[in-house]
């Protein structure tokens, strides 16, 4: 009998459009009844007339949007125009905090068609610009830009190359502008201010060659250029593309008009200067909208091998203004009224960052959590809760340690689920596994998160730790010290420089422990673990009065600690992380830390 073939899938060509409301989840909580009537209205008034006229079709209705498919990327942006347009008069009487407004996105790409449901990349796609659109806007992919250019009476804002949600490759997006909201000539690229900018959006102008040898320029420009690919790396960021950042090469520039030209919050600009034997690089960070510099940075290295340097100045900026556009975006999202799920998790950050006391990290973790209900597949907040849980338990060495670990590990598991290449949810598992000893388990796992991204800091100082508990403390400077080379300046070096204490500790060598824990807590003083350990060395070279103190100080930040929970948690194993142990529980004691 011959074999039934499987039935042949229906794939095509399509426009897909995916929308939904803007803050749809407060707006029902406010008033059900009303909110879902006047989402009834506007997609029987102004949603469905313009889809039927520009011969679309709904696919599905998803509770608070829709999906929608077109024959042509031409047809579904001119639907999307028009009930826009129709949604915004409609709405026109409301409070603006009762204001029902559509997001929409749109993309070009092969879909896989059943009878009540299209599915595949082209539609993933569609959806996360949507996600990224302005309440009342459009965004659309370039596939999209491809087929209307010149055909829409619009306007398009080059957003970049995006990393989206779940899309494994960036994505090069256009913010729709129509033609009425537009204020620029046709020459001047210049768009209105009511067009928000993306969140960590940023454009690296080309540095200028200050050295007088045109034949520098390589060098120069080849800067210019790695940071703007290691920028990219940062999840959620949106950084102008290279070919758009060099048409301002050497003309003379108003920051707050690049911004709007360009919609960008932040604007890097810097120069390169060679002198001699040595080479100079002077960035700074500047707000696009207000022309204040953030920050600034000076790198003044010797000339032996312009790559090698390259790399480092390329590092070392990417990871600090990682921390600096974060602890901007928190400030920025301090005012408003109407966090997104992003604000939150840059709020929940900037609290990570100032102090490691249980009240500080369950601060953070509120924001967090915030996030989350707003946006459960938030993969930024997951790891955020993650590294809550694992510091409570590794950190303030709580009683439910082995509670706080298991939810971390679920909290990980679901980001990488979500985002598989991930880097940091990749280090964070990798040091929750050194925690909860699998040491070489998360070994392995912290060097694939810096396969993924090799300037990842944390990801070498946790396999620094990792090393202590594989027996190998001898190594764990040297790991940490390649973390201090990419982020010099970072918000976690107080920590890393406590796990080269603990590490001496393990080695016997106590004295070089105590410089290396002082170290940890004068970069900051509220970690309370660092002011336990210290007090451990300082007591077993004999300085008991000392130790005292920095117990007390200990005490201060962590009034319930006690010599009971260093003895009941083991790292690993492994014999001379466990005979140091014992050791570190002797100073405690001599420092007078309570047995509890």
């Amino acid at each position: 009998m011959a074999q039934e073939l499987p039935a042949r899938l229906e794939r095509r060509l399509a426009a897909i459009l995916a929308a939904d409301v803007a803050g749809y989840s407060r707006l029902m909580h406010h008033d059900e009844e009303t909110t879902h009537a006047k989402l009834s209205a506007v997609l029987a008034n102004a949603v469905a007339p313009a889809i039927s006229a520009h011969g679309g079709r709904v696919v599905k209705n998803t509770g608070d949007g829709f999906l929608a498919e077109f024959p042509s990327a031409v047809e579904a942006v001119r639907s999307a125009l028009q009930f826009q347009n129709r949604v915004k008069e409609l709405t026109s009487a409301d409070a603006e905090d009762e204001r029902l407004a559509l997001r929409v996105g749109i993309n070009v790409g092969d879909v896989i068609v059943e009878p009540h449901d299209i599915f595949g990349d082209g539609v993933n796609i569609a959806a996360r610009l949507e996600s990224i659109a302005e309440p009342g806007g459009i965004c659309i992919s370039s596939s999209a830009y491809e087929h209307i250019q010149g055909k829409i009476g619009a306007r398009f804002i080059d957003m970049g190359e995006l990393s989206l949600k779940n899309i494994d490759r960036p994505v090069r997006a256009y913010a729709v502008v129509p033609h009425e909201l537009a204020t620029a000539t046709a020459g001047t690229r210049s768009w209105p201010d009511s067009i928000s900018s993306p969140h960590l959006s940023i454009v690296v102008l080309p540095l200028a060659n200050l050295s007088g040898d045109p034949g520098q320029d390589y060098f120069v420009d080849g800067v210019t250029e790695s940071l703007t690919t290691d920028l990219s790396r940062i999840r959620g960021s949106f950084v102008v593309a290279r070919n758009t950042a060099f048409s301002y090469k050497g003309k003379p520039l108003d920051i707050r008009q690049v911004g709007r030209e360009l919609n960008v919050r932040y604007v890097l600009e810097g120069s390169v200067q060679r002198g001699g034997n040595r080479f100079r690089v002077n960035v700074q960070l500047v707000d696009a909208q207000t022309g204040n510099h953030l920050w600034a940075e000076r790198f003044d290295k010797p000339l032996a091998d312009l790559l090698d340097m390259q790399d480092e100045i390329v590092s070392r900026l990417a990871n600090t203004l990682n921390a600096q556009l974060i602890a901007a975006e928190a400030k920025r999202a301090e005012r408003s009224l109407h966090p997104t799920a992003l604000d939150l998790y840059f709020q929940g950050m900037a609290r990570w960052n100032k102090r490691w006391t249980l009240e500080n990290m369950m601060q953070a973790r509120d924001f967090f959590e915030r996030a989350l209900k707003l946006d459960p597949n938030h993969v930024e907040a997951l790891v955020g809760i993650a590294s809550i849980d694992m510091s409570i338990a590794g950190f303030l060495l709580s009683d439910d340690i082995d509670e706080h670990f298991a939810a971390a590990e679920t909290a990980l598991v679901k980001a990488i689920s979500l985002a598989p290449h991930y880097p940091p949810a990749h280090a964070f598992l990798g040091c929750l596994q050194l925690c909860t000893n699998r040491a070489a388990q998360g070994v392995a796992e912290c060097e694939y998160a810096l396969a993924l991204n090799p300037n990842l800091a944390d990801a070498h100082a946790f396999i620094g730790v990792g090393k202590i508990y594989l027996g190998r403390a001898a190594e764990t400077e040297a790991d940490i010290n390649e973390a201090f080379r990419l982020s010099p300046r970072d918000e976690g070096a107080h920590r890393w420089m406590c796990w080269i204490g603990f590490s001496k500790l393990v080695l016997g060598a106590d004295d070089d422990a105590v410089v290396w824990l002082r170290r940890g807590l004068k970069a900051n003083p509220n970690f309370p673990i660092g002011h336990f350990h210290l007090a451990a060395a300082l007591a077993l070279i004999g300085k008991v009065s000392e130790a005292r103190v920095a117990a007390k100080e200990g005490l201060a930040l962590d009034p319930s600690f006690t010599v009971r929970r260093i003895k009941n948690f083991t790292f690993s194993d492994e014999p001379m992380l466990r005979a140091a142990g014992k050791r570190v529980v002797q100073g405690m004691r001599m420092a007078g830390v309570s047995e509890g």
